[in-house]
């Protein structure tokens, strides 16, 4: 597996939805039918941080070879935030009616899931 676009690809991925959470705080609170307080503003703030800071850490890993015993902390911090984040956004659309944007955020999480845990339990190869 190219783990290079597999780490680009969820740096764009995060980096983009952090920016967005980051300057659109209500919109994306309203786009999941939140209510809009000063404290769910801010924690959509923190989160777009968090969303950064791991963009930021994938796209600075993405030379690096991951798999097996290399890169460790990395590959499991991503396999545990997109496997964690799939579940959690999954159950919450099962359990709301207008639930067309958590279907929509569901697809790339777990399929971002499955492919770190690939990673995960595979050896690396390096590539000549």
């Amino acid at each position: 597996m190219n783990t290079k676009l597999l780490l680009a690809s969820s740096a764009i991925f995060l980096g983009s939805i952090g920016l967005a959470t980051s300057f659109f705080p209500q919109e994306m609170l309203a786009i999941i039918d939140l209510a809009e307080t000063r404290i769910s503003v801010l924690l959509v703030q923190i989160l777009a941080a968090q969303f950064m800071g791991f963009g930021m850490l994938n796209w600075m890993a993405q030379g690096n070879m991951l798999g097996g015993i290399y890169y460790r902390p990395v590959t499991m911090g991503n396999l545990v935030h997109f496997g964690v984040g799939a579940i959690g956004i999954i159950k919450a659309a099962l359990a709301t009616s207008n639930n067309t944007a958590l279907w929509l955020a569901a697809v790339p999480y777990t399929i971002y899931a499955l492919l770190f845990a690939k990673v995960f339990f595979k050896s690396p190869v390096k590539s000549n």
